[in-house]
């Protein structure tokens, strides 16, 4: 069996998705954010995002620059792992709108794929590669064939040419659509089109909303099903959202709020 069709078996809707772990709960891509998802609310999935140090590691963080989520300065790809790993990925984390900071000082770093991988032996991740560096894809299929991991993992990026190589390495993985590749599919759906098909592509990451369109409705989600893929819907932190989707049965809800989703789950009596 491939490794997109064991990854894709037995999914049931609807997934409870910890987007970065729970971005607004937790330091975002830590550790400590996917332990919380996984062990208090019992997430399904954790959607990440991956780099490249100076060295070649495959760094688990979703900007290209570490002023955001660290103490740190400058490019990531800059630094190697052992300099990334001084680096406090708690400092500026704050769920009160930085009145305070209960991470900062914790020892909160940045992790690499391969302690997430190991951290989480069971766990299906979706992981998106963000640079466009000429290899990064293979150091990126390489580490996933040495952890076993292809057929728990669907990856992909939100650049075409960057999911095209990822899918050239690794053609029996499991691949989510690039923007414009997404774009096209969905475009032609909502005009009545039969879309382009796409064997490489297994899963839809996409927005809610396009603008003010919300984009997820009843025929949608048929026409994807029809099509033997997946739909995972980004990113999801309003309770009656989630509310509606869940009575509509999307296949996944990626959330910054995994405790709120897990509480609308649970509410809504729905298994997951």
């Amino acid at each position: 069996m491939l490794a997109r069709d064991t990854f894709l078996q037995g999914l049931k809707p609807t997934l409870h998705i910890a987007h970065r772990g729970g971005a607004l709960v937790a330091p975002e891509n830590t550790l400590e954010a996917f332990r919380l998802a996984v062990e208090t609310y019992r997430t399904d999935m954790i959607e990440l995002d991956v780099h490249l140090s100076r060295d070649g590691e495959v760094i688990v963080a979703h900007d290209d620059t570490l002023e955001r989520c660290t103490d740190g300065t400058g490019p990531l790809a800059a630094l190697t792992l052992t300099e990334l790993r001084k680096l406090d990925a708690g400092y500026h984390f704050s769920p009160d709108a930085g009145r305070t900071f209960p991470f900062r000082g914790r020892g909160v770093r940045l992790p690499t794929l391969r302690e997430v991988l190991r951290a989480f032996p069971a766990l299906r991740l979706n992981v998106e590669l963000k640079p466009d560096v000429t290899g990064g894809e293979d150091v990126l299929a390489r580490l996933l064939k040495e952890e076993a991991a292809l057929e728990r993992v669907c990856l992909g990026s939100e650049q075409d040419a960057i999911a095209e190589r990822l899918v050239q390495v690794l053609p029996d993985a499991c691949h989510f659509y690039p923007r414009d590749a997404l774009a096209a599919f969905i475009l032609a759906l909502k005009a009545g089109e039969v879309p382009p098909e796409d064997a490489r592509y297994s899963v839809l990451d996409m927005p809610l909303y396009f603008g003010e369109v919300r984009l997820v409705d009843d025929a949608l989600l048929e026409a994807v099903a029809s099509r033997g893929k997946w739909i995972n819907v980004w990113t999801v932190d309003d309770a009656a959202e989630m509310d509606q989707l869940l009575r509509e049965g999307v296949g996944g809800i990626m959330t910054d709020r995994p405790d709120l989703l897990r509480q609308r789950m649970d509410a809504s009596g729905k298994p997951g």
